[in-house]
């Protein structure tokens, strides 16, 4: 039951005098939290607001250090850090609890809406969480995954504050790795251990403050023999930390509309394919979109499947179904990929397969991490797209990450592992894969019985020029989420009818226009038969960035040796140089 109508009934029932809950500054809890303030007030209980436990900084105290706007670079949020201090230290857990009383519920529970239900691909039987308050042995454990009515985990990711504190001291023993990590150096093909702390599941559910986990590291860069070889932000331990801050300070200050385009004054507004539809009322999207494009939805759906023909982005997005989790750079690949390095989806499609499929997922971040991958906000250089063969053969030349999560191609050597392709077809035969077909379906050849892998599913480098030159295109009419513009419909009327994306027309639909789209959750046959294949190969086995050669598109002007911030690529220089 929701705070808001089960905490007048407690207060009552239990004879409640004071309440404590941590300030969030989630759109969502900021409205709960105002609600629930509302009622404790008229039930005359005292409330004890604690600050920010989530984030370093109070969100909130970093927009007003910003001068009452949004975060959106690394230096606006040192800067502001500098004005507002150190990070407080994390306060010692207590060693004991107060009984709580009396805690039955003889009174009637109010049930949330069933719908929408975004865990409706992931559970199997009715959610009985909310049967009793304090769980079904009355010790207010964390509910089990069969009480939440979800299927079993297929992630061997573990949470709880034992695990994290165990892997926190793991870390911070190695004070090799712990004071020169550098998160651009890190390899995104290692699974076995993985590169990177794989804390942010921790943070996300509470399980390890992010406090402490700055102070540990802190005291490892500080040590004499440390500091002189110490990694520094933004792309060191603590740099991860801040750059999860500035999310929620952008979050903080633009509410709602920070994880959508449409009336979001910081997200740059480029026509792409599966817009969202936007609710009439309140100006938010609604969790469904419009298929503009019947070849941009099937790229989507081969997309989030892991079916595209590009064994690195498949790779990678079948490690996120399976696990949970990927590296950091593996979703710089895949976002890029759908988004402006290929497919030109809307990056709110890819934010809401994030949503349902990441252990680690906050929205402020994720929606921020999208928006900057896609170019529609925090970076611009969207000329500088991953290449889906060549990112992945720089950090794992034989394609071990690749073999391990599309076993299909197990037996494929280096030369084409990473486009099985240009193989020859004797050869496919010979390593039992036929690269053949969309997709669609996946799994044994009928005629040989061997297995299929799907031929790509474009030509990544003429959808490259595609994406560079709507993204060049949108960025030189220069609109943004709040515009007027956007916002009435009339946006077409600046996009020639052959420019990539829905703009034929003078007028695209506006709120009132907006008719019935397609719902995330709702699973089609095709990426029916692509999770049925997918859950076969489960229980079987139980860019470097694009370079252009010099070539630029038309009018996008480079600068040479302008990086990324993950400093791993220059920009090529001109011919004869």
């Amino acid at each position: 039951e929701a705070p808001q109508t089960v905490l007048p009934k407690l207060f009552e029932a239990w004879r409640i005098t004071h309440l404590v809950f941590e300030r969030d500054t989630d759109p969502y809890a900021r409205d709960r939290d105002e609600k629930v303030l509302e009622i404790a007030k008229e039930a005359g209980v005292e409330v004890v607001m604690t600050r920010h436990g989530r984030t370093l900084y109070d969100p909130d105290d970093l927009v007003r250090e910003n001068g009452g706007k949004p975060t959106m670079s690394m230096s606006q949020v040192q800067h502001a850090t500098k004005k507002l201090g150190d990070v407080p230290k994390p306060i010692p857990a207590p060693k004991s609890l107060p009984d709580p009383g009396d805690t039955t519920m003889a009174f009637i529970q109010t049930r949330p809406s069933p719908e929408p239900d975004f865990n409706k691909n992931q559970r199997s039987t009715k959610d009985e969480s909310y049967a009793q308050l304090a769980g079904p042995s009355g010790d207010f454990s964390v509910p089990t995954m069969s009480e939440l009515g979800l299927k079993p985990a297929t992630s061997t990711h573990r949470g709880g504050e034992t695990v994290a504190l165990a892997a926190l001291d793991k870390i911070i023993q190695d004070e090799d790795y712990t004071a020169t990590f550098s998160k651009p150096s890190t390899a995104p093909t290692a699974f076995s251990p993985q590169s990177t702390t794989l804390l942010s599941p921790h943070h996300h559910f509470g399980s390890l403050s992010v406090r402490l986990f700055y102070w540990r590291v802190k005291e490892v860069i500080s040590k004499p023999n440390n500091s002189s070889k110490s990694s520094t932000a933004p792309t060191n331990l603590i740099g991860q930390l801040l750059f999860r801050d500035m999310y929620f300070g952008a979050q903080a200050a633009l509410g709602f509309q920070f994880a959508q385009t449409f009336g979001n004054p910081q997200a740059k507004f480029i026509p792409w394919h599966l817009p969202s539809k936007i609710n009439v009322s309140t100006g938010l999207v609604t969790g469904e979109y419009t298929v503009d494009n019947s070849e941009a939805e099937t790229w989507f759906r081969r997309w989030k499947f892991g079916h595209t023909g590009f064994p690195w982005i498949d790779a990678l997005m079948r490690q996120l179904r399976r696990e949970g989790w990927i590296h950091h750079l593996g979703r710089h690949a895949v976002a890029c990929f759908l988004t402006r390095g290929g497919c030109y989806v809307d990056w709110e499609r890819g934010a809401e397969v994030f949503e349902e499929w990441l252990i680690d997922h906050e929205t402020s971040c994720n929606s921020g991490n999208w928006q900057w991958l896609s170019c529609t906000a925090f970076f611009t250089q969207f000329y500088r797209c991953y290449s889906p063969v060549a990112f992945g053969k720089k950090w794992d030349k034989n394609g071990e990450f690749v073999k391990h999560f599309v076993p299909e191609l197990t037996k494929f050597p280096e030369k084409y592992i990473y486009e099985p392709h240009k193989a020859p077809i004797a050869d496919q035969k010979k390593w039992g894969c036929l690269i053949k077909g969309d997709g669609s379906r996946s799994g044994e050849d009928g005629d040989s019985g061997l297995q299929t892998y799907p031929k790509p599913m474009f030509d990544f480098n003429e959808r490259r020029e595609v994406c560079i030159q709507g993204l060049k295109n949108a960025y030189h009419i220069g609109l943004h989420g709040a515009d007027e513009q956007v916002k009435n419909g009339t946006w077409k009327r600046l996009f020639d009818d052959a420019a990539e994306g829905p703009t034929e027309g003078t007028k695209g639909p506006t709120r009132e226009e907006q008719a019935n789209g397609r719902r995330e959750e709702d699973i089609d046959e095709f990426e029916m038969d692509i999770a049925e294949d997918q859950n076969e190969h489960e229980a079987d086995r139980g860019s470097e960035e694009t370079r252009d050669n010099g070539k630029n598109p038309r009018g996008a002007k480079r600068k040479r040796g302008q990086g990324t911030l993950d400093a791993h690529v220059i920009s090529p220089r001109k011919k004869g140089k």
